[in-house]
């Protein structure tokens, strides 16, 4: 069974919070508890050796009992919440603060020296509490003589409640810290995994073909950002697939036709239904269609080259000569229809940097446009002018014109205005599409401008010839 990223992500977290606790409860309580021990130990041995200095004051060079003085020990035990006692050099406890319980008393085996380098001990001390306690110990000194010890006894429950105090002080702030984390998990899972969630699902969506599905991400953060661009990227793959099958339907309709024709032409005239004295009209109609299916399938591999990479091969040329020799080519047609041309160039000579050949199908394009659909006795206007570091050349009509709603699909491969079908018969619907990619593919733009009933006109530039 897979674990989701998410809930390894909690169970680490869970793991962690744990840990710190663990870690709080056992190295935290023995730090602070060596901390209390050294902080106490060294406040009772300063108390330790006020007191014993007091004592040390009684001796003027002559030896008196250390009971003598009058140093009020159960003060200073009430004080520091601990028992003092005053012991001889030989171990008896001479004085008490507890009232003098253990006055009296002798301490077998005492000796002063087993503190060592320690200024503390913990234990029992020889067996005197029933309980560990701290104890420290300051010499009684005078005329240069030791006379007896001041011993400080802390209980060490009272150290471990202090502990115990401090250590819930850092338990309850660590459960805030946690609670506050949980508050920024919550956040994070809000505003991090469900979003990937969601692009999660609708990637698998994508991937199975679903590319009407809709991720539902609104954040505004890299997440909305990324789910944004999955959803523009998915209705783009789908507006392709759905152009992918007209263009496959288009291809196929184009080519039906035609040999639809053809079959039909070669079948009539082997069965006999054309008589013989009509086999050349009928043989004419067939050649025309072929000329059609090569005129289209000549269209599909021009696309087909435009669509890859590096193909261009740009030189300088003179754009005016080609506009002039291309409108040349087109005498008998223009002739028939009584359509003129009216070249208007900003100079004589007007350099440009582009694929000679690839312009010359743009123009041979656009202009064999202008004549289908322009009127009889019309002027068809060319102009080239120089702006900036462009070229811009305009091929204007003054015939039917695009509709409104139809402009922004021109380009499309295969797409015909329904004004355009009985005009453009012959006509693959792929030259505006082959027009565009040329101009793209050089860098640059192509728009058209148009009025139904009055006329359209395409404006392309290209860059000025360089080195020059």
């Amino acid at each position: 069974m897979t674990h989701s990223l998410y809930s390894k992500f909690i169970l680490g977290y869970l793991i962690f919070g744990f840990l710190s606790f663990i870690t709080i409860a056992v190295f935290s309580s023995h730090l602070t508890e060596r901390l209390l021990i050294n902080h106490q130990s060294s406040l009772l041995y300063d108390e330790a050796t006020e007191i014993a200095s007091g004592y040390s004051g009684i001796y003027r060079g002559e030896n008196i009992a250390l009971t003598a003085d009058d140093y009020d020990l159960s003060a200073a035990a009430r004080y520091l919440n601990s028992d003092i006692w005053i012991i001889d050099r030989n171990g008896e406890i001479v004085a008490d603060s507890n009232n003098s319980k253990k006055a009296g008393e002798t301490i077998s085996d005492f000796d002063p020296a087993s503190f060592g380098n320690q200024p503390y001990t913990i234990g029992n001390y020889y067996n005197q509490f029933t309980y560990d306690v701290l104890t420290v110990q300051a010499p009684i000194t005078g005329n240069y003589t030791t006379y007896g010890y001041v011993l400080i006894h802390l209980p060490m429950s009272a150290l471990f409640a202090t502990r115990e105090g401090i250590l819930n002080i850092l338990y309850i702030t660590f459960l805030i810290v946690f609670a506050i984390s949980l508050i920024i998990l919550l956040i994070f899972t809000r505003t991090v995994f469900l979003p990937l969630k969601k692009i999660t699902a609708g990637a698998n969506e994508y991937a199975h073909g679903n590319l009407t599905y809709h991720i539902d991400v609104e954040n505004r953060d890299e997440m909305g950002y990324l789910a944004a661009t999955l959803n523009y990227m998915s209705d783009e793959l789908n507006k392709m697939e759905e152009y992918q099958k007209n263009f496959i339907a288009n291809v196929s309709h184009d080519f039906r036709s035609p040999l639809t024709s053809i079959k039909g032409f070669l079948e009539a005239i082997l069965d006999g239904t054309i008589p013989p004295e009509m086999h050349e009209k009928y043989l004419t109609k067939v050649i025309a269609e072929t000329e059609r299916l090569n005129k289209l399938t000549q269209g599909l591999l021009t696309l087909d080259t435009l669509d890859s990479k590096g193909y261009l091969n740009r030189s300088n040329f003179d754009i005016n000569r080609v506009i002039k020799d291309t409108a040349a080519t087109f005498e008998v047609i223009c002739g028939q229809k009584n359509i003129t041309f009216d070249l208007t160039f900003s100079d004589t000579i007007q350099m440009v940097y582009a694929d000679l050949g690839k312009i010359q199908q743009v123009m041979y394009n656009l202009i064999d446009n202008a004549i289908k659909f322009s009127h009889n006795n019309s002027t068809i206007y060319i102009q080239a002018s120089e702006k900036y570091e462009k070229i811009f050349i305009s091929v204007k009509d003054t015939g039917i014109g695009i509709p409104k709603d139809s402009i922004k699909k021109i380009w499309d491969r295969f797409y015909k205005t329904d004004l355009s079908r009985g005009k453009d018969k012959k006509g693959t619907g792929l030259g505006l599409a082959i027009v565009k990619e040329i101009i793209q593919a050089h860098g640059e733009n192509i728009d058209v401008i148009s009025t139904e009933g009055v006329g359209t006109e395409f404006i392309f530039s290209l860059p000025k010839a360089t080195n020059l």
